[in-house]
């Protein structure tokens, strides 16, 4: 993967080539960035400009070989660690290597593509991967033999939040004190997830959104879409490239996601005092309790964003508010003026204390009936 064909984030590139071109190519890195600014791309130029002697800045005069390599994600001296789960695949001690064509798939087609997307390839929705100490104990054996190609070898661990303790306390040595010319490059959304003694041993570089105009630039160049239909799906993605595809071909999780929100907030304005809609919202949590753990976790998460959006829009800041709700008859500006500061906080929390139960494996029904019941009251809050 070339440096030209990673969108935006020319600051990073910069450094991260110069760093090259200077010889201070630091052992352990840790990119941080939310979902679709291009952190995995990034970090996959960055490896085969190293592994590739690539020194003209853009990845493109060095070794030709190496380069058609990196091409088909086959180089042998790149490394990749990734969650993964039991599957008919690997009915136990499940490892990346059990998943590579599945791996190079979602490099091909969704390089910005993110965890959902990755579980959808695998079929595995409704579990939970992890990066686990068998994963380590792969890692270990890896790096432990030599390069292939007598240069540097470069282990790139994405969504390195999924580690378990287990895994992350046995690579914290090799982390720490790697063989000679071997290079980590972390990959994660939510570094707060990853031990602080991980953390210590990296460099990081946090990656921004990506610009709109950026993202317009993209759309055009791949889907040949009119100006005017790329700015408004740029500025509906709010900085996630891989939003912004979704949203190209109708495909985006979101649309569902809305539809559900939607049914869930009518169903919970209703509730006071009615019980048929409350048992309309217990059949709304047993559907949804009936997806994959992270189908759940996605939904509620754009449950967050969209009460934030709303918030944000009864405080008349406009310019922030990406959200345009396709549900006929629902409009974010009647539905803003019952988020406030009254409510906001703990509606937030019993989200966030949602998804913390459901990561753990409690009952999904029990959670979201729960978690339903406490919104009805919370949306019926007065407002200062």
């Amino acid at each position: 993967m070339f440096f030209e064909e990673i969108l935006g984030q020319n600051h990073i590139k910069n450094h991260l080539t110069q760093s090259v071109d200077n010889g201070r190519i630091p052992h352990a890195q840790l990119f941080v960035g939310n979902e679709g600014c291009g952190t995995l791309p990034m970090a996959i130029a960055y490896a085969q400009y190293i592994l590739c002697s690539n020194s003209d800045g853009e990845n493109k005069v060095g070794n030709s070989a190496c380069n058609l390599k990196f091409k088909n994600f086959s180089h042998p001296d790149l490394h990749f660690a990734f969650p993964v789960t039991t599957s008919e695949k690997a009915k136990s001690h499940p490892v990346s290597n059990h998943y590579l064509e599945e791996w190079r798939q979602l490099l091909t087609e969704q390089p910005y593509g993110n965890l959902f997307d990755w579980y959808k390839i695998l079929g595995v929705d409704n579990k939970q991967g992890q990066i686990g100490v068998d994963e380590a104990q792969d890692i270990l054996k890896s790096l432990s033999l030599k390069s292939y190609e007598g240069g540097y070898k470069v282990m790139l661990i994405w969504m390195a939040e999924k580690m378990n303790a287990a895994c992350a306390n046995k690579l914290l040595k090799l982390i720490e004190e790697p063989p000679n010319k071997t290079i980590f490059i972390l990959i994660a959304e939510d570094d707060e997830k990853i031990i602080n003694t991980i953390k210590s041993r990296c460099q990081i570089l946090h990656f921004p959104p990506l610009a709109e105009d950026v993202i317009i630039d993209a759309l055009v160049k791949q889907y040949n879409l009119e100006i005017s239909v790329a700015t408004k799906i740029a500025h509906q993605s709010n900085g996630n490239y891989n939003k912004a595809c979704d949203l190209v071909y109708q495909d985006s999780e979101d649309i569902q996601f809305e539809t559900w929100f939607v049914f869930w907030i009518r169903s919970a304005f209703k509730a006071k005092g009615n019980k048929a809609a409350i048992h309309d919202l217990i059949t709304w949590s047993e559907d949804i309790a009936k997806t994959g753990r992270e189908t759940q976790k996605q939904f509620l998460s754009f449950c967050l964003d969209f009460f934030r959006q709303a918030l944000l829009l009864n405080y008349n800041a406009t310019d922030i508010v990406y959200f345009e709700p396709k549900t006929e008859k629902f409009k974010l500006e009647n539905f803003a003026p019952f988020v406030h500061e009254n409510n906001i906080l703990e509606i937030s929390n019993e989200l966030q204390d949602a998804i913390y139960h459901i990561e753990r494996n409690g009952n999904s029904k029990i959670i979201l009936t729960d978690l339903s019941i406490k919104l009805t009251r919370l949306l019926h809050k007065k407002g200062a």
